[in-house]
C-alpha cells in the first residue's frame, strides 16, 4: 500500500530537490551512510518480490540495493519509478538486448545497473565524467565498470580522504561499505537525480 506524505513532508522534499544540490542530496548521502550499519550478504539472484515498494530478504542485496533503499528511506520508490518509465520506453533501456527480456519486470529492472544509468540519465542530471574529486558532490550517483566487463553503482558520501577526495558508498561482495573507491575503477557514469514532487510516494 502506498504511504502518502503529509503535504508540509512532500513540499519539504520538493524544495530540497528542485533547488540544485541541497538538502535531498544531503540526506540521500547520510542515508546511504546509514546502509553500511547493516549486516549484508551479497547475493543477486532473481526473486519474486511485491510491487511496488517491493524489497528482497533485508539481510541480503548487492551494489544497485544500496541505491534503491537509500532512496526509499526518502520516500522514493526507485522499483516503481523505474518500472512505470521502462513499460513505455522499453526501446530506451537494454533489457533486450543484455537479457533478452521482452517486456519489464518489477522483479528484477530495478536492480540492474545499466538500467538505473537510463533512467538516472533520463531523469536527473547527466554530469560529465572527470578526474577531478571536486566535481563529485555528496548524494550523487557514480557507476563503474569493473574488471571482466561488471557494471557497478554506489553514491558519493559526504566524507572525504586526507586528500580532500569524497568516499563513496557501495557493495562490492562484503556488504554496503564506505571507502576510497571513486577513481579506483573506471567510471562510465556520474549522476545527480533529484526527485520531483511527482516521484515521491
Amino acid at each position: 500500500m502506498r504511504v502518502t506524505l503529509s503535504l508540509t513532508l512532500a513540499l519539504l522534499l520538493y524544495s530540497s530537490a528542485t533547488h540544485g544540490n541541497g538538502n535531498f542530496s544531503a540526506r540521500l548521502a547520510e542515508a546511504a551512510l546509514q546502509r553500511t550499519q547493516y549486516s549484508i550478504t551479497y547475493d543477486g539472484s532473481y526473486q519474486a518480490i511485491s510491487y511496488p515498494g517491493g524489497d528482497v530478504d533485508a539481510s541480503i542485496g548487492v551494489c544497485t540495493d544500496v541505491i534503491i533503499r537509500s532512496y526509499r528511506s526518502l520516500g522514493v520508490d526507485l522499483q516503481q519509478l523505474v518500472h512505470e518509465d521502462i513499460r513505455v520506453n522499453f526501446e530506451l533501456y537494454p533489457s533486450a538486448k543484455l537479457w533478452g527480456h521482452t517486456r519489464p519486470d518489477t522483479n528484477i529492472d530495478h536492480r540492474r545497473v545499466p538500467n538505473l544509468q537510463v533512467f538516472f540519465s533520463r531523469h536527473g542530471e547527466n554530469l560529465p565524467i572527470t578526474d577531478n574529486a571536486k566535481d563529485y558532490l555528496a548524494g550523487d550517483v557514480v557507476s563503474w565498470m569493473l574488471p571482466g566487463n561488471l557494471p557497478h553503482i554506489g553514491i558519493v558520501s559526504s566524507k572525504k580522504n586526507a586528500h580532500g577526495r569524497p568516499l563513496v558508498i557501495h557493495n562490492i561482495g562484503s556488504g554496503p561499505e564506505l571507502d576510497d573507491s571513486l577513481f579506483r575503477f573506471t567510471l562510465t557514469g556520474h549522476y545527480r537525480y533529484l526527485p520531483t514532487i511527482s516521484e515521491l510516494n
